[in-house]
């Protein structure tokens, strides 16, 4: 395991009602059987609207997720790199506030 990676699994496994599971082949966690966070190329992913959507994605480096690689990146998805370590949790609370509709 990578830092990265370890610092994905704490924040997934203290999302409330967040269960792990595979997103394209990729770990996630998912709430009511949908996905909210993922973890690509030592990156963390979000699925994010809004205000945060935007704050996530001006971020340098991050981007819109593109799993296939094939130029067809998901809207709502924001890969964010690990050097903004510090805002992982709030876009994955984010991304789960997403999913519960609120």
């Amino acid at each position: 395991m990578t830092p990265e990676h370890d610092l994905y699994t704490s924040i997934g496994q203290g999302l409330a009602g967040a269960e792990a599971g595979q997103l394209f082949g990729k770990p996630c966690f998912k709430v009511k059987g949908k996905a909210i966070i993922c973890f690509f190329r030592n990156e963390m992913v979000f699925k994010l609207n809004g205000d945060l959507h935007a704050e996530a994605l001006a971020l340098d480096g991050a981007q819109l997720f593109d799993p296939s690689g094939k130029h067809r990146p998901m809207k709502e998805w924001v890969q964010v790199p690990f050097h903004y370590k510090d805002s992982w949790r709030k876009y994955a609370k984010g991304a789960l506030h997403y999913a519960n509709g609120k």
